[in-house]
C-alpha cells in the first residue's frame, strides 16, 4: 500500500490519545481536515491492506489491580516455538509474546510479559504454562520499575507540519 501525505498525516496522529467524545472520529476528522466518512475509509483500507493489524485502547494495568509483571524467558526448541508461543499468546494475562534466538549464555527463545495481582500470580500462571507445554526450563524477570510506556509513533515529524499534503 502506498501511504501519500494524508495517510501519514493520520496514522502520527492516531498514535496519540483519541478526544474523550461521543464522536470521536468526526473530531479528528475535523482535525485532520477531511470528512468523518473519509478518514473511516482510509482507515478500513489500513485493516484490509494489513497495514493496521489492530486499533484499541491501552490499559494503564497499574490503575487496574495489575500491579506485578515479569517478564518470562523460556528456553523452547524451534520445532517447537510455533506452538508452545501459541499457547503462551492465548492467555488473556500475557500482553506480548515473540521469538528471539539464543545468545551463547542466554538460551532462550521465547519471551512472554505476564501481568498479575502479584508476583506469586504470575509464577503460578508461568508453572501452569510450563505444565501445559511441556516446557520447564524457563525464567521470570520481574519488573522493579517503569521507566517508559507509550506506542510506537509513527511519522511524528511530519505531524507537526499542518496540512502536509
Amino acid at each position: 500500500m502506498q501511504l501519500d501525505a494524508t495517510d501519514r498525516r493520520i496514522i502520527a496522529r492516531l498514535c496519540d490519545d483519541l478526544d474523550d467524545s461521543l464522536y470521536p472520529y468526526q473530531a479528528l476528522a475535523a482535525e485532520l481536515d477531511i470528512t468523518e466518512t473519509a478518514l473511516l475509509a482510509r482507515l478500513r483500507a489500513y485493516r484490509e491492506a494489513g497495514v493496521m493489524r489492530r486499533f484499541g485502547a491501552m490499559l494503564r494495568h497499574q490503575h487496574a489491580g495489575y500491579t506485578a509483571n515479569a517478564l518470562s524467558a523460556w528456553q523452547v526448541p524451534d520445532a517447537e516455538l510455533t506452538r508452545v508461543g501459541a499457547l503462551l499468546a492465548a492467555r488473556a494475562e500475557i500482553s506480548h509474546c515473540y521469538a528471539r534466538p539464543p545468545l551463547p549464555d542466554w538460551p532462550y527463545t521465547l519471551y512472554a510479559m505476564i501481568h498479575g495481582h502479584s508476583q506469586d500470580d504470575c509464577r503460578t500462571l508461568a508453572d501452569r504454562l510450563a505444565q501445559q507445554s511441556g516446557i520447564s526450563d524457563y525464567t521470570l524477570l520481574f519488573s522493579l520499575h517503569e521507566y517508559k510506556k507509550t506506542s510506537m509513533r509513527y511519522f511524528s515529524e511530519e505531524a507537526v507540519i499542518p496540512n502536509a499534503c
